[in-house]
Formats: structure tokens, C-alpha cells, sequence
């Protein structure tokens, strides 16, 4: 009997041991990672929406345009864009001033928010009323909402444009 107990002693200790010592495998080198914000590197000090009926929600509410970014994690042209937008200090400050902010890294039910197709990195406004601004678009003909680096000038503007038809037509 004593030995048995011995046994099983000596068994839980070795366990025991085993779970305090670190893996060299995938999972430990995971465990280095931040966890992921809603902003996604997009703007860490803004306050991003969780999802569209929430971003919908918020927008009417608080009668400001909503900015919907479209944009996939490994999409080369998306990670370019989002490291202009979010170094932007202009459009971060307008942002976070005067819109609600919504990125999505999957396509939304409403067909609404691709109305020339699902593209990446994609920039759609929605007004207060919850109309989805087809008149605020990027310099492509062929990807309407569209925007590269080289256009970050041209998504201010339309963004001052957002705000400033916000106020005219409301």
C-alpha cells in the first residue's frame, strides 16, 4: 500500500514539474502578440465600432457620417493604406472628432457597401440618415471607392467633404 501511494506521489510530482516548464514550439512564440483592438492598426487612439449595425446605430445618434473601411489583413495595398491613414495626423484628429469609424476585414450582409463590387482597401461614407454616399468617391473608375497611399489627399478632402455636406444638408 505504501508503495503504490509512493508511486502515485512521485508520478504527480513529475507531472507537476512538467507543466511549469516553457514550450519552444508555435504556441509560445503566439503568446508574444498583442491582442487585437477593434482599430486594427488603424488608429489605436480612436474609438472604433465593433460592427455595422452598431456603426449605424452610433452614426444616427450622434449625427455624424460614418466611415466604413473595407480592408483585408494581408492585402499589401491595405497595409500600405492603413499605415499612411493611421500616421496621418490630420485625418486621425478629424476621425476621431467628427465621425463614427467602422473597419471591416469581411464583407457586411448590406449590399450597400460594395456598390461597384468587393475590393480592398475600400472607403465608403454613410450619412446620418443612414444613406450610404455615392457621391463621395475615390479617383478610379473601375473601383469607385478606392484609395491608394498616393490618394491620401484626395481621402481628406473627400472626408471634409463628408462633414461639410453633413451640415448643408441636414
Amino acid at each position: 500500500m505504501v508503495k503504490g501511494l509512493m508511486f502515485v506521489l512521485l508520478v504527480l510530482v513529475a507531472a507537476s514539474s512538467s507543466f511549469g516548464k516553457r514550450e519552444n514550439n508555435s504556441s509560445a512564440k503566439k503568446e508574444n502578440k498583442f491582442p487585437q483592438t477593434l482599430s486594427r492598426g488603424w488608429g489605436d487612439e480612436l474609438n472604433w465600432t465593433q460592427t455595422y449595425e452598431e456603426a449605424l446605430f452610433r452614426a444616427k445618434s450622434s449625427n455624424k457620417p460614418l466611415m466604413v473601411i473595407h480592408h483585408l489583413e494581408d492585402c499589401p495595398h491595405s497595409q500600405a493604406m492603413k499605415q499612411i491613414f493611421a500616421n496621418n495626423k490630420e485625418i486621425q484628429k478629424m476621425a476621431g472628432e467628427d465621425f463614427i469609424l467602422l473597419n471591416l476585414v469581411f464583407e457586411t450582409s448590406d449590399k450597400h457597401l460594395a456598390p461597384d463590387g468587393q475590393y480592398v482597401p475600400r472607403f465608403i461614407f454613410v450619412d446620418p440618415s443612414l444613406t450610404v454616399r455615392a457621391d463621395i468617391t475615390g479617383r478610379y473608375g473601375n473601383r469607385l471607392y478606392a484609395y491608394e497611399p498616393a490618394d491620401i489627399d484626395l481621402l481628406l478632402s473627400n472626408m471634409k467633404k463628408a462633414k461639410k455636406l453633413l451640415k448643408t444638408e441636414l
